[in-house]
């Protein structure tokens, strides 16, 4: 946590002005909804608000600047908040330390930069907190461990699938001793073709800014079931490949000259029946949340297809994980599915426990099976456990997940060991860069291999 003198709030600098930054850091600290234009109130009016509210965020914490490669989108942000926090480019992060004196870096740039802001504020001694993923490939990883090493600060993780409600039960089951010791996971994780296809058209098609699905999105994953078993991985292997996207797709429209690809394109007449289409004009800066413009990011006059040559990772993986105590993973994940979601069995020398989020996003939600916790005793009767709702981004995980890195953990964060340091999020880049080398080279990888210095670059 950061070493914030009492009686101080704590000033916080934010790299990367994306979506994530603005949602969970930017507009909190700021005391403003997702708007950006009305102050945040907590879940119920009736009831006093209390210090770990959304809208009491401001009174502990301010933010003191935005640095960011887009000074269009920091302009509109200070347009859209009414607000004139400072703007500093990328090359002005020594003189931005220097000028307004951060105690707290966020990190929530494209996922390359993560490690580039990271060392820079560990060597001022400054605390960072990241978003998932820590960094895109291992290499990296290996940069920030040893600068944090070296530093005064730390590393804390953004991995908020750890405070979804249904994983929170599934934890406590589990240190209860519901199945016994964890003997093997299954995990099938569907993202739909609205969700999935959105990837294909954004950096995240380019394995040099993301890391590939593998990491960007599989991180998530990997890191959820490492925390649900308190186990650690130590061997991966791996089969994928680009079954849906890209030049080769089953779906790529064949067109005439001067047709318009979009027309017979499935993929985008899902975007239309959700009434998103995220490039419909090409020749206007891409927009988010708030209207903010990616004038840089994604320059009017160019176009990013989800069939273009330039795409370079997977949309489809299966891979098997052994972890230190004998427990393996079998997981499998695809980016073109039929539902978004994911269904999980654990199994344990003296059970099963089962849960699923499954959502058909065609008007009838969720399946009813995705608000209960089924456990099988190894001898008895199973018993389905209801999971309550949570209210907030991400099924109600960010409001505790932003109050646990601003505020400090909760006592329940702490009896369920969520926080996410450092070495955790080292583990889930680097189960997910063995994914895509094994995918490669059609062999095992130990994680080991990939976070010590003899890791292939």
């Amino acid at each position: 946590m950061s070493r914030t003198p009492a009686g101080r709030r704590t000033r916080y600098a934010l790299c990367g002005l994306s979506n994530r930054g603005l949602s969970l850091f930017a507009l909190p600290l700021l005391g403003l909804d997702a708007t950006g234009t009305r102050p945040a109130e907590h879940a119920d009016p009736a009831e006093p608000a209390g210090p770990s509210e959304l809208s009491e965020l401001p009174e502990h914490g301010e933010l003191v600047a935005i640095l960011d490669v887009d000074a269009d989108r920091v302009r509109a942000f200070g347009d859209l908040t009414s607000t004139d926090v400072p703007f500093y480019a990328p090359a002005e992060f020594d003189r931005m330390v220097d000028e307004v004196g951060p105690d707290v870096v966020l990190v929530t740039s494209p996922d390359a930069t993560h490690a580039v802001y990271a060392i820079a504020a560990l060597r001022r001694d400054r605390d960072v907190i990241t978003e998932k993923p820590m960094a895109a490939t291992c290499a990296q990883v290996r940069e920030m461990l040893a600068a944090e090493r070296a530093s005064r600060g730390s590393i804390r993780v953004a991995h908020n699938l750890r405070y979804a409600e249904r994983n929170r039960q599934l934890k406590r089951m589990l240190l209860d001793g519901a199945v016994g010791r964890v003997t093997s996971v299954e995990l099938t994780w569907s993202v739909d073709t609205y969700h999935g296809s959105s990837y294909f058209h954004r950096w995240n098609r380019e394995r040099r800014i993301s890391g590939g699905l593998s990491i960007h999105k599989a991180c998530h994953h990997f890191d959820m079931v490492n925390w649900l078993v308190g186990d650690v991985p130590e061997q991966v292997f791996a089969y994928g490949a680009l079954n849906y996207y890209g030049p080769g797709s089953p779906h790529r429209p064949e067109t005439g000259e001067g047709d318009d690809p979009r027309r017979d394109c499935p993929y985008h007449q899902r975007w239309l029946a959700d009434g998103d289409v995220p490039e419909d004009d090409h020749l206007k800066p891409r927009t988010g949340l708030g209207g903010l413009p990616y004038t840089v990011q994604y320059p009017p006059g160019t176009r990013n297809w989800i069939y273009d040559e330039a795409i370079d990772i997977e949309d489809t993986y299966s891979a098997v994980v052994r972890y230190r105590s004998g427990a393996s993973l079998s997981y499998s994940v695809l980016f073109s599915g039929a539902w978004e979601g994911y269904r999980l069995a654990i199994n344990g020398t003296h059970g099963r426990l089962e849960a699923c989020s499954v959502d058909f996003r065609d008007g009838k939600g969720e399946t009813p099976e995705s608000g209960q916790i089924v456990h099988h005793p190894m001898f008895g009767q199973a018993r389905r456990h209801d999971i309550a709702g949570g209210e907030g981004g991400h099924g109600g995980a960010d409001p505790l997940i932003r109050r646990d890195l601003l505020l400090g953990p909760s006592q329940e964060s702490l009896d369920l060991r969520i926080p996410a340091d450092s070495r955790e999020g080292a583990l889930a880049v680097a189960m997910g860069e063995a994914v895509w080398r094994s995918v490669a080279d059609n062999r095992p990888y130990s994680i080991d291999e990939l976070l010590d210095h003899s890791a292939p670059t």
